[in-house]
């Protein structure tokens, strides 16, 4: 799907990281559309340091924490009482999509949290009899028990994918949690009625994945092939990455979580309402079905070669009333951004959260 660009780069003189000195970025002033060039020197803040995508292939010790209906794993970078940052993955990805951007963060004072969402790495539900449940609300209130849990108040949170809708979730339904949002593919909150809408078959055919969910033979053909299922994904959506065996191996291994096949069906089924959700949900689905408007300071993204489905950031640009910036990152940058450009995203949340 095509994207929007500006015909000329604007130089910013005037952009300061906690009071740093001055720095160029090449991209657009809050409020209109604009590019970047992904990894560009020109775009590095004076006190980040420049990195490569890959650099880094580990994070610290894991944690696990009791939130809400889960005991969550995730991942923690930078000073314990620095302004909070949280950082959610897609599917079929996880935590380590974020494994170059955490220090970056951390490094410009940051408490970077990246916890593995319900159905994934460590992330296990307390009790065996809770419903195995993905859709969208129900994700978004894993954050939220995930922040009470640790003590954050309010944090700036920053996704794609799965990640991207969830964080716009929590900046819609609860705008006090959130101090600002970076949303790869911009507005992505959806509703079960929406779902069921036909989309022209070109569109329709960029979905495959989904109406193979649908049936029993996809829930079992992705049961047996989930590995094989996710690199396929990965290719087709970022069709100019060329990421490694390692790399992927990585991801990979979080998806042997015993919830995953159980999560991700469940919500790709539930979006065209081919599976219920829980009714106690039914208020939160209501209220995003109407999709609200987001009023806390965003920058939406996107990478030039992303080839999941994914909409034009013409179509959302209302749908955001605070301060807005949308940025083309290019350089064959694909649908897992914050691990092709690592360093695009990450100056995305300290441009944002300074604001």
């Amino acid at each position: 799907m095509d994207t929007i660009e500006t015909s000329e780069q604007i130089n910013h003189n005037r952009r300061r990281f906690f009071g740093a000195a001055a720095m160029t970025v090449v991209t657009a002033q809050f409020g209109m559309l604009g590019s970047a060039d992904a990894q560009s020197s020109k775009a590095t803040p004076t006190d980040m340091p420049a990195i490569k995508p890959g650099t880094n292939t580990s994070f610290g010790p894991l944690k696990q924490i009791d939130a809400g209906l889960l005991n969550v794993g995730y991942a923690e970078a930078g000073p314990a009482d620095g302004p909070a940052v949280v950082l959610l993955h897609g599917w079929p990805y996880d935590i380590y999509s974020f494994v170059d951007v955490a220090p970056l963060l951390a490094s410009a004072g940051h408490r970077v949290i990246v916890p593995y969402l319900r159905g994934y790495g460590s992330t296990r539900f307390l009790s065996g009899g809770t419903f195995r449940n993905g859709q969208q609300s129900v994700v978004a209130l894993d954050i939220i028990a995930l922040m009470d849990a640790l003590g954050i108040k309010q944090a700036t949170i920053g996704g794609f994918d799965w990640g991207a809708r969830t964080a716009g979730i929590i900046a819609a339904l609860w705008p006090d949690r959130c101090k600002a949002l970076v949303s790869v593919s911009g507005y992505l909150i959806g509703s079960q009625e929406a779902g069921k809408a036909p989309l022209p078959p070109k569109a329709e055919l960029e979905w495959w994945y989904q109406f193979y969910f649908a049936t029993e033979r996809g829930l079992v053909g992705y049961d047996k092939y989930r590995h094989d299922f996710a690199k396929l994904i990965w290719r087709l959506a970022s069709p100019k990455w060329d990421f490694d065996d390692a790399t992927f191996d990585r991801t990979a291994a979080a998806f042997d979580n015993p919830d995953h096949v159980a999560i991700v069906i469940h919500n790709y089924r539930w979006r065209i309402d081919a599976a219920k959700g829980e009714a106690k949900y039914d208020d939160l689905e209501r209220r995003l079905a109407v999709a609200p408007v987001i009023t806390v300071p965003t920058i939406a993204m996107e990478g030039d070669a992303n080839g999941a489905p994914h909409p034009d950031p013409s179509s959302y640009v209302k749908k955001f009333s605070g301060r807005y910036e949308y940025r083309l990152i290019k350089g064959g940058i694909g649908h897992n951004l914050p691990q092709e450009a690592p360093q695009a995203f990450a100056e995305a949340i300290i441009d944002v959260a300074g604001k």
